[in-house]
């Protein structure tokens, strides 16, 4: 029988798989750029989970922020002196740094090169604020696009800047959940035995529906649960979607209320990103909104990617088994992850 090494050969790969990916994806950080005169000043804020032992020493941090964050006015570098550093609180989970910059004159034309990802990986992105007298303008330095010149002379018009923070949390939103393995594994496992159209939409809809509510309360503070108690959820419910495929695929008609049950978890998971960025509350309104909006595209461009071949290839005479086999690939990644996220309490 080839069905059993098949299967015994994708676990094996799927607990590899599921060690593997339990940490990866980047961090976002948020900074604070204020240019007057001839100086700037350069304030960074980090989540402090994803630091690790570098949050044991913030200086030898600060240090490698000013090495690696350059800032040139009118084509001259500018000189980096680290300045402040704000471990974590009780109340705040990131970590702040102050890196102040002097260049030689009164500055036009800004350039800033983003380095971090050389200390932070290469898949960190940091959204930067930068605001000058008459002026402000927000960037998002990320892989492929790591620096950024302003003429601080001038103005964009309000329309300019609100489209451009608009958007920007957009496609943070599209990143989070593209990178967001754990979400897109329970989303397959959601819609391994869907047969139908409304079946999917219900589905979907009660997910969506769901995270947004819990999203938008945790990111505007107005509900708090820690990650050590989300993250270990969200592994479980993984492992419960995915082990109901198995035992019980009868009750694949009532799936949108799993959906929408474990749907207010994920939105926990989601919230993180922004509550890491630490904004201001008019920020907070703008970016909740386009976040969202960027999860939201980035899910159905999921669904209608993934969902269409595993219906064609379900059907009888091809491979019917396959839901049943991708459910335990998920369960055994599920399993891994929630083990790890245990232990890491």
């Amino acid at each position: 029988m080839m069905w059993p090494r098949a299967l015994a050969a994708l676990a094996a790969v799927s607990l590899a798989f599921g060690a593997a990916v339990a940490h990866q994806g980047g961090t976002t950080g948020h900074a604070t750029v204020s240019v007057a005169g001839q100086s700037v000043r350069y304030a960074l804020s980090l989540p402090a989970e994803g630091l690790g032992d570098a949050t044991r020493d913030l200086r030898e941090l600060a240090a490698a922020v000013a090495r690696h964050v350059t800032i040139e006015g009118d084509g001259a570098a500018c000189s980096a002196v680290p300045a402040e550093t704000r471990p974590p609180s009780a109340g705040r989970t990131t970590v702040e740094i102050v890196v102040l910059y002097a260049c030689a004159a009164p500055i036009r034309t800004l350039l800033i090169r983003d380095g971090s990802d050389s200390f932070l990986g290469v898949d960190h992105h940091t959204i930067a604020d930068i605001q000058w007298p008459g002026g402000s303008r927000q960037v998002v330095f990320e892989k492929g696009q790591r620096q950024v010149g302003i003429a601080v002379g001038g103005s964009p018009s309000p329309e300019q800047k609100t489209t451009g923070t608009f958007v920007s949390y957009v496609v943070m939103g599209v990143d989070h959940i593209i990178g967001g393995i754990d979400h897109l594994l329970f989303l397959l496992a959601l819609l391994a035995l869907s047969t139908s159209f409304w079946q999917t939409v219900k589905i979907v809809t009660a997910f969506t529906v769901a995270h947004s509510i819990t999203l938008s309360l945790a990111a505007l503070g107005l509900v708090a649960v820690p990650s050590a108690i989300v993250e270990p959820l969200i592994a479980a419910s993984i492992v419960w979607v995915a082990v109901e495929n198995l035992v019980a695929p009868a009750g694949a008609g009532r799936r949108w209320l799993i959906a929408g049950l474990f749907g207010l978890i994920h939105g926990l998971g989601f919230a993180s990103a922004l509550i890491e960025l630490d904004l201001t509350r008019e920020t907070l309104v703008r970016a909740l909104v386009g976040f969202n909006l960027g999860v939201e595209l980035g899910q159905l461009v999921f669904v209608a990617v993934v969902l269409p071949p595993l219906v064609w290839a379900s059907r009888p005479g091809r491979l019917p088994r396959l839901p049943q086999i991708l459910s335990v690939i998920v369960a055994l990644i599920g399993v891994v992850w929630l083990v790890e996220r245990l232990l890491a309490v």
